[in-house]
């Protein structure tokens, strides 16, 4: 990864009568525009997010989805979803006068950025995509027969891998309510007492925060005791998941979705043993859109931190950085 950098701008853009989003632009002011969009969804941005492009080369825009990060107001639910997100992108590309740019997305940033480009695709340069996942739902996320890549993580898979760290995630949920874990911390999340939705938020951050690493690392974890991070976290990306990503199931893998966007040159980088979101998901990506390029990395879970991993995604981001 590049060396950390500051941004050279900062700024505030109003997208709706309640939210408004923080954005930031970094790197070379005339270089070619790159739009790093985060994971959660809910979790922000932070400077290391910078470091994945070279900014003698790009021009960097950062920003804080709804609810998220510096955004406002944090952790708001009210008029954020999956197609909210995807106006707010064309609002800040309008904003800042951008004809065309690169997208760069991970986690839930790599559905937003299909999303997005199945969209817009004449705005997009190139997607860079790191543990692809395109929200293979069922039609309803409280189904009893919950499947998929959530059902997976947070209902029965992962536990058998994290056994210990399983146990904090559900010790706050009634074991009469365990057999559908995201449907009882919602309850939880949205509760009135701040004390319930607190505990719950942290006890739902720190479960990702500690299984996101093939190796348990203490100061990631360490992120999930923060108030504000884990309230904004949790609640929104609950909220996304008890709504199935406000789409149905699949949808994003599509061939009429694909067809949209195979002309967009695509990397997408897969972390063997990611628990989060498995890499059944990105394999089933490929196989719908066989033009991308896909590394899987031998020795990587989810996190775009873990040294192969960002070594292919800037090696990606360096391949487009002349289109």
């Amino acid at each position: 990864m590049y060396p950390p950098i500051e941004p050279y701008f900062t700024g505030k853009l109003k997208v709706s009568d309640i939210h408004e989003l923080y954005y930031e632009i970094s790197g070379n002011k005339d270089g070619t525009p790159v739009v790093f969009l985060h994971g959660g969804p809910g979790g922000g941005t932070d400077a290391q997010d910078r470091s994945f492009f070279n900014p003698d080369k790009y021009k960097i825009i950062l920003f804080d989805q709804r609810g998220s990060g510096k955004s406002t107001p944090s952790a708001s639910l009210e008029d954020n979803t999956t197609w909210d997100l995807v106006k707010d992108i064309e609002v800040l590309r309008e904003k800042l006068g951008v004809e065309k740019w690169h997208v760069f997305g991970g986690s839930w940033g790599s559905t937003l950025s299909l999303a997005y480009a199945q969209h817009h695709p004449d705005r997009v340069k190139s997607l860079v995509l790191r543990s692809a996942s395109p929200h293979r739902l069922p039609e309803s996320i409280s189904d009893s027969a919950l499947q998929g890549e959530l059902a997976f993580f947070y209902q029965d898979g992962a536990s058998h891998l994290f056994p210990e760290a399983w146990e904090e995630y559900v010790a706050p949920i009634p074991e009469e309510e365990r057999h559908d874990m995201i449907l009882a911390y919602h309850a939880q999340l949205n509760s009135v007492d701040e004390e319930t939705r607190l505990r719950a938020a942290k006890a739902w951050s720190k479960w990702e925060m500690a299984t996101s690493k093939l190796h348990v690392d203490p100061a990631h974890i360490a992120r999930a005791a923060d108030d504000d991070f884990a309230n904004a976290f949790a609640r929104i990306e609950n909220h996304y998941f008890i709504n199935s990503g406000f789409m149905k199931d699949g949808q994003l893998l599509e061939k009429q979705s694909i067809d949209k966007i195979r002309h967009i040159p695509t990397v997408v980088v897969q972390g063997r043993y990611d628990v989060i979101c498995p890499a059944t998901t990105a394999h089933a990506l490929k196989k719908a859109f066989p033009e991308l390029t896909l590394h899987i990395v031998p020795d990587a879970g989810h996190s775009a931190r873990e040294p192969g991993t960002a070594k292919l995604l800037v090696e990606a981001t360096d391949k487009f950085a002349g289109l």
